[in-house]
């Protein structure tokens, strides 16, 4: 146990040398705030992904043409009533609908904007409850609806899409088409999914006649063997539209595993950060040594002296450490108060501007955690050098001085 008169001896000396502490203090406090700002952001990210993986989405597939490389789906592949039908078929299925999916031109008065249509067949409760949102004001779209227009929550917000907001029973002008508004969808988080236009199938296909696929096809299923379903489900289709196994022109997913894919690769960028923010750490504790060292051969003849007058080993090392490892401590509490300044000012920048799913959680743990963690890392860096220190032979202090 470091005694007392060692403590105030070492907080004097940093005092002194108020230069070298702060930078060995910046040095390791800029990988403290990154590695917050990024933990973060990253349990925030988590806790949206847990948000999604709820019990309305447990039981949804979803059934999707086969894409160009990730950019829209291959030339010439349809996903139609027909496919609806076979997907109805396979054993585990309750019931499966299509959706159409498109961009389209919005006014209101002399101001336009594109954004995406969303058409979906409002007699099957089960689409719109899949994706995990209800309407925020109004109702959502009834059967046999038709002329009117559910929005998403950019459009009550002004200047946000257009300058004046929407409200319910007001007119917006889709593709030369006016629909009345008869409800508004609560928060995403993202631009594009609170920007979009819902009508049901029957008004999409009234508006686009000439529109011969679904964007996807969303089933409802027994979620005892979610897998041997997906298998009836391909099955089925494979036979349906002449295709081998294994060069299927379409691919079926279940709402958790597309949700875990993206939590995967969120998780893998996150860490890639966290990885290049420890990298920083490290270095920064390199350095903390070489100021450490230098601290050393500066202070030979202090040691020298200390030593002449009784010091043990001892002390000297328990002085050095303490050192090393209270700047390391200070460089984490700094850190943390940066790191979380800058992730609050960062979530409320992404909320206004549309971006409400990526947000920072803040955890007792991560700011204790960090915190030690930085006091740690001083005191690793400063091990080396207070073992030189406590091994300076006093006669060669002071004679070399």
């Amino acid at each position: 146990m470091i005694s007392i008169e060692s403590v105030r001896y070492s907080l004097r000396n940093l005092k002194q040398n108020k230069g070298r502490s702060a930078l060995t203090i910046f040095s390791i406090l800029v990988g403290i705030a990154t590695i917050f700002i990024f933990i973060s952001f990253g349990y925030g990210l988590y806790n949206y992904t847990n948000e999604l993986t709820s019990s309305s989405s447990a039981d949804k597939v979803i059934i999707m043409p086969q894409t160009a490389g990730g950019f829209g789906a291959v030339e010439g592949v349809v996903l139609n009533d027909t496919d609806v039908k076979e997907i109805n078929k396979a054993a585990g299925v309750y019931e499966a609908s299509g959706l159409y999916y498109g961009a389209v031109l919005v006014k209101q008065n002399s101001d336009q904007k594109y954004t995406f249509i969303i058409g979906y067949d409002p007699k099957k409760d089960f689409v719109i409850s899949s994706f995990n949102i209800d309407v925020e004001k109004g109702r959502l779209l009834k059967p046999g609806d038709m002329k009117v227009a559910v929005l998403g929550y950019n459009y009550v917000i002004s200047n946000k899409i257009f300058p004046k907001t929407f409200d319910i029973n007001d007119n917006i002008e889709v593709n030369g088409v006016k629909l009345k508004v008869v409800g508004i969808m609560e928060e995403i988080g993202n631009p594009q999914d609170d920007s979009q236009v819902y009508i049901s199938n029957n008004q999409f296909e009234e508006m686009f006649p000439d529109e011969e696929s679904y964007g996807q096809i969303i089933a409802r299923v027994d979620i005892k063997d979610i897998n041997k379903v997906n298998e009836n489900i391909e099955r089925g289709l494979r036979k349906s539209r002449g295709v081998e196994e294994g060069k299927e022109d379409f691919y079926v997913q279940s709402f958790d595993e597309l949700i875990e894919s993206f939590a995967s690769a969120i998780n893998i960028i996150v860490g890639f950060v966290i990885l290049i923010a420890l990298i920083s750490v490290l270095v920064s504790t390199i350095n903390t040594a070489n100021t450490m060292i230098t601290s050393v051969l500066e202070r030979y003849k202090e040691i020298g002296v200390l030593k002449a007058m009784g010091a043990k080993n001892s002390s000297i090392f328990e002085i050095f450490l303490f050192e090393s490892a209270f700047l390391g401590t200070v460089a984490g509490i700094i850190g943390v108060a940066v790191g979380w300044g800058i992730s609050y000012s960062a979530g409320a920048i992404l909320k206004n501007l549309g971006w409400g799913f990526l947000q920072p959680y803040f955890s007792v743990y991560l700011f204790v955690g960090l915190i030690l963690f930085a006091g740690i890392t001083g005191a690793i860096s400063g091990v080396f050098p207070a073992v030189k220190a406590s091994k300076t032979n006093p006669v060669d202090a002071l004679r070399n001085e």
